[in-house]
């Protein structure tokens, strides 16, 4: 097929999971405006709730309120960052050590909700707005990039699921998630579309929103040599090899370059490594030492022998885990129905993770741009599935908002 879809991927009839077929053009709009809109109260209703619920050993306090939960853990450093900026010297413990700072954040988000909020006469207004609706406009292009994969009606269901997740409430909060997701979502649209120009722009924005661009730059090679490999099938001109190389580089070079920022204003050139591990330190006595991929066995190690498992389990089950997500990527018909971008991406992000990430409660969170793969999830047609699924999402939802939010006084309860 012209769109690289084969036959076997391409979405059959309109699928009768709903008894309406839904519309087409501007009227798609407001389907997933309604569905967005619809979760995002259920969300609120599962937030007051747990405000309400909250008890004094809370770290929230007794009934905190939404506005408190708003603006609650990392929230904080953003706006800081909104109206302190970051510091010239690295703050160190009793140790000597860098201790946590606000290097470890990137400043688009705290800054453009600081412009948002003026009007509100308070940075957490702000911060509120720019996450919810960079959530709404994740929702467009989601439906955007699977209905040509899935069809219109699966496409739909991806929408509400992915509004409905177990993380769901980032919308509603101070993070820089749901933004970044924004960027992430409309590159890889360009991606699909071989619309390379918009990604000049779109990387940097990625790179200085949140940590993952480097990811990033994973996927554009892994994308170039699958191109390449294709180029029978699929024409490859000289232009699209100089854009996927340069488009690749800037990724790189903007990976980096906070590192560099940090350095440069702090005069330590290891300052943001230092700092990002600042916090690892405050699970292994190790936490002051990175080498690449030994965070997901250590990470493993330490939780099953926190649960009573005997030592060494941990590396066979970071390695069963790591085996699981690539059988899952390679084999998994539902998710090979996305298409090779969103496999693609979603591997180099996993790639990502087990080489950085030290797993801790916040690998929930860090998991959101693997959001594509929802449409996977709403693939299969059965009606029992998708309202199961939906419903998984929920109980998950009021899991996560409990937890993180309601109760927040375990060191496995932090967003």
């Amino acid at each position: 097929m012209a769109d690289g879809v084969s036959e076997a991927e391409a979405p059959g009839p309109d699928e009768d999971a709903l008894l309406i077929r839904p519309a087409r053009g501007p009227w798609m709009v407001l389907w997933i405006a309604l569905i967005y809109l619809a979760a995002r109260l259920v969300t609120t209703g599962l937030m007051l709730l747990a405000s309400a619920m909250s008890g004094p050993d809370s770290r929230f306090g007794v009934n905190p309120g939404l506005g408190s939960f708003i603006i609650g853990w990392d929230a904080q450093w953003y706006w800081l960052i909104a109206v302190s900026g970051y510091p010239t010297q690295l703050p160190l413990t009793d140790t000597g050590a860098v201790a946590e700072n606000a290097w470890a954040f990137m400043p688009i988000y705290a800054f453009l909700s600081n412009v948002i909020g003026i009007p509100f006469g308070y940075w957490g207004a702000g911060g509120f707005l720019v996450a919810i609706a960079a959530g709404f406009g994740c929702c467009l292009v989601l439906f955007q990039m699977t209905r040509g994969r899935i069809g219109d009606t699966a496409a739909l269901w991806s929408v509400g699921l992915f509004a409905s997740a177990p993380l769901a409430a980032l919308f509603q909060v101070a993070y820089a998630e749901s933004l970044f997701l924004l960027w992430l979502l409309v590159s890889i649209w360009c991606l699909q579309r071989r619309r390379y120009g918009w990604l000049y722009a779109l990387i940097p924005l990625m790179a200085f929103t949140r940590p993952g661009v480097l990811a990033f730059a994973l996927f554009l090679g892994l994308f170039g040599l699958w191109r390449w490999f294709r180029r029978d099938r699929e024409p490859l001109h000289r232009i699209e090899i100089a854009h996927i190389l340069a488009l690749g580089a800037l990724a790189v070079a903007t990976g980096f370059a906070w590192q560099i920022v940090v350095g440069i204003v702090t005069g330590d050139l290891g300052g943001y490594l230092a700092t990002e591990l600042a916090w690892r330190r405050n699970w292994v006595a190790d936490g002051g030492v990175f080498i690449p991929f030994h965070g997901w066995f250590a990470g493993a190690e330490f939780w099953l022998q926190s649960w009573g498992a005997p030592a060494g389990i941990g590396i066979v089950a970071a390695v069963a885990l790591m085996l699981g997500a690539a059988a899952l990527l390679l084999f998994e018909p539902h998710v090979r129905r996305l298409g090779v971008e969103v496999r693609l991406w979603a591997a180099s992000y996993l790639v990502y993770l087990f080489a950085v990430f030290f797993p801790q409660s916040s690998i929930f969170r860090l998991l959101f741009p693997l959001s594509p793969l929802w449409g996977a999830v709403a693939a299969p047609r059965s009606m029992i599935w998708r309202i199961g699924a939906l419903a998984v999402c929920l109980v998950g939802q009021w899991w996560w908002i409990w937890n993180m939010y309601g109760l927040a006084n375990m060191y496995w309860q932090v967003p």
